[in-house]
């Protein structure tokens, strides 16, 4: 049950009243943002509230069991704080949502109505809809532990323990020629295997895609050639000269992990772990049922 101070209690008791939505967005990369649909700039806890073209709240949908709760928050593309590029890059994606009911003629009077994140986000021309989604969403998500054949672990974290930034996993380079919107031409990585960086990483350091990162489907070496290809096409075109650095990639397996990065101590899979196809084998007359290895 929300808790309202006296003030707002009080205020609340009146035929007419002076509300508005306010929503602080806190991003995964600590950018906060602050929006409402009342006409005024609105300010409370160091945040700035923008009005009117930021967002306007639907219904809220909400239910009595372990569903998630969802509004959806409806805004226009005309504020200088959400960009079509930043939509489609990614930055807007789970971030998380405090709801706010304000009294916008004392900002004081206010109650915390709900906490979130941000969910689908459906564009259109001139707006977006976000959903928000409440906290129950993360019941719905796998903690723990997984056993499979393949290894578990992010490369580079602690569970890994591989250091990326070391001189073996990581290069810088830059784009000579482009091929498609998401395959180039590299040069500066030349010394590197062919497939060395598949599954990797791209981190541009110049260009319009400066500052953000791009994960590589293909890394490929040809008579000294070297060409990358990325897993999606970045929001902004790659160009000639784009500066990067360009960090090694794992396949999660157990060969891998030994050969390449000399790390079978820490592989955090179960590579003996039987296979589906264990349910379905079946006596044969060629061998193979003595007890040993499979």
């Amino acid at each position: 049950m929300k808790q309202l101070t006296e003030n707002l209690s009080d205020h609340l008791k009146f035929g007419a009243t002076t509300l508005s939505w306010c929503w602080r967005i806190i991003r995964a990369d600590g950018a906060v943002y602050g929006f409402t649909d009342h006409d005024r700039a609105l300010s409370f806890d160091g945040t700035n509230f923008e009005p009117e073209s930021g967002l306007v709240a639907s219904e809220l949908r909400s239910g009595s069991d372990l569903s998630v709760d969802a509004q959806d928050a409806e805004g226009v593309l005309s504020s200088d704080q959400i960009t079509e590029t930043d939509i489609l890059d990614g930055r807007w994606d789970n971030a998380a949502v405090e709801v706010w009911r304000v009294n916008w003629q004392d900002t004081s009077q206010r109650v915390l109505l709900r906490r979130g994140a941000i969910g689908q986000i459906r564009r259109g021309r001139l707006a977006f809809v976000a959903e928000v989604r409440s906290m129950a969403h993360v019941l719905g998500q796998t903690v723990g532990r997984t056993f499979q054949a393949s290894c578990d672990a992010e490369l580079g974290d602690a569970r890994c323990g591989i250091n990326l930034e070391s001189a073996s996993f990581t290069g810088t380079g830059s784009v000579t020629d482009l091929l498609r919107d998401r395959a180039f031409l590299a040069s500066g990585i030349g010394a590197f295997a062919d497939g060395w960086f598949s599954g990797g990483t791209v981190e541009w350091t110049s260009g319009s895609n400066d500052g953000r990162l791009a994960e590589i489907m293909l890394h490929e070496v040809s008579s000294g050639i070297v060409t990358v290809t990325l897993l999606e096409a970045p929001v902004r075109p790659i160009a000639a000269d784009d500066a990067f650095v360009i960090r090694a990639g794992c396949d999660k397996r157990a060969e891998t992990c030994r050969a390449k990065f000399a790390n079978m101590v820490n592989f955090r899979g179960y590579p003996h772990i039987p296979g589906q196809d264990a349910m379905i084998r079946y006596a044969t007359k060629d061998g193979g049922h003595e007890g040993n290895v499979l």
